[in-house]
């Protein structure tokens, strides 16, 4: 796997899975909520027989020494909630399109955890935070219990991308979601697993996501090869795929820029889910459905009944309350194709996490691959609203609404009454952006 040294940015490792898991996992669960409140009974019998058949669920193994603490019931009303999402890279049965001598040797089998979000629903649903760690992110990783019955032991340094392989097809969620507990102190009680061709299938199944592009975006390093013009563009199946895992196509070629162009893309689909009628149309909720079931890998946890109640507790979240950021690091002084934590800018999120505190970003803190669309409202303070303006050559659009709510994961150790108790204002080491915020993914 090429890696590309380090700069003045770190270009760790070839982020190969894109993550449109995040947002489709997030419609499911609002789209089951809207569906069964709503009375469409077509699509809840459809969406609740398609979800029964899916995939066997994988239990989340606590480490050695440790024990899972009681899954607190989700309500509309109570409940904090905590979901790793992760897309593994492996081509091992994903098409032809991959099943070259170079694709199946970049990565097969088991595969590597490339893109990792966390959803943080506070208590009182209010606030909802998606948190992004790079793949080449290195952090201690915890003895993770494996498919084979053994034990796979820890490591005080490992990038958190070999997580996955450790743990095994089975078990590679749990291991991933014992290393992010560990990281952050959260506690995790959900997880979902996505592949290529998954990702292929939900973006097909919503029709496709409209992104707004600043400058040309061009990389012949992804399957298919991206040669998108600016402007306003609708991103279906394959092609969304390989914008969401296009490195060279977008800001400065590092990890990291593909991290903030996937939340463009992340808060558009969210949008449109939100504003379009996606999740009250049966017909596009049973496809939604099918795709999941099919392609998604969820914990045993992750019911049909819980990813209802958890799509009912998100409800009133608006998409002004929801925030993308990626988690802050810095380049390891000891490997410059991987990063650490950034101490202090790390302590303060995770703090900020623990104790269900929204969070605000900093004035110009979108991410390296974004800019704000023509008209669109600065990033968590008025001052923002001067942050870099989007020069689209064709002034583009971004079809989507600054309104509605979207869904969420899984539970959390902050108790209730530590919800929103303040708001935690975060450097501007922490890059990211609002779900309302219309941005358009940009080249250097």
């Amino acid at each position: 796997m090429r890696r590309v040294s380090a700069k003045p940015a770190a270009r760790h490792g070839r982020l190969s899975t894109p993550n449109a898991a995040l947002g489709i996992v997030k419609g499911i669960a609002l789209a089951l909520a809207v569906v069964l409140v709503s009375g469409a009974s077509v699509g809840a019998i459809a969406t609740w027989r398609v979800l029964d058949e899916a995939q066997p669920t994988v239990d989340l193994v606590a480490p050695p020494g440790k024990t899972t603490k009681p899954i607190p019931a989700l309500t509309a009303q109570t409940g904090t909630v905590n979901m790793l999402l992760v897309s593994t890279d492996t081509r091992t049965g994903q098409g032809a399109m991959f099943a070259d001598a170079a694709d199946q040797k970049a990565s097969s089998g088991v595969g590597n955890n490339d893109v990792n979000l966390l959803l943080h629903i506070a208590a009182d649903h209010k606030s909802m935070q998606v948190v992004s760690f790079p793949r080449d992110l290195q952090i201690p990783i915890p003895d993770c219990p494996n498919d084979t019955g053994g034990l796979t032991p820890g490591s005080p340094k490992a990038p958190l991308n070999s997580a996955i392989s450790r743990g095994g097809e089975k078990l590679g969620i749990s291991c991933a979601a014992s290393t992010i507990s560990k990281l952050t102190g959260l506690q995790i009680d959900y997880a979902a697993k996505i592949t290529f061709l998954g990702t292929i299938a939900m973006s097909d199944a919503i029709g496709g996501v409209s992104v707004c592009l600043a400058t040309d975006v061009v990389d012949d390093d992804v399957t298919p090869a991206l040669d998108l013009k600016a402007g306003t563009r609708t991103l279906v199946g394959a092609q969304a795929m390989a914008f969401l895992r296009s490195r060279h196509g977008v800001a400065d070629a590092s990890d990291l820029g593909r991290v903030s162009n996937q939340q463009t893309f992340m808060s558009a689909m969210m949008r449109k889910l939100v504003s379009t009628g996606t999740l009250t149309d049966p017909a596009k909720v049973y496809r939604l459905a099918t795709a999941t079931a099919e392609n998604v890998q969820l914990s045993s946890s992750l019911s049909p009944t819980t990813l209802a109640k958890i799509g009912l507790a998100v409800k009133s979240v608006g998409l002004s309350n929801i925030t993308f950021l990626s988690y802050p690091v810095a380049d390891d002084p000891d490997d410059s194709a991987h990063v650490i934590p950034q101490a202090d800018a790390a302590q303060l999120l995770d703090s900020a996490l623990l104790h269900d505190q929204p969070v605000q970003l900093s004035p110009n803190s979108l991410g390296r691959a974004a800019v704000l669309a023509p008209g669109s409202k600065g990033s968590s303070s008025p001052s923002a609203s001067s942050s870099p303006s989007a020069s689209a050559s064709s002034s583009p659009s971004a079809s989507a609404s600054a309104s509605g709510s979207a869904s969420g994961s899984a539970s959390g150790s902050a108790s209730p009454s530590a919800s929103a108790s303040s708001t935690a204002t975060l450097p501007d080491t922490v890059t990211g952006q609002k779900a309302d915020q219309i941005t358009c993914a940009k080249k250097g």
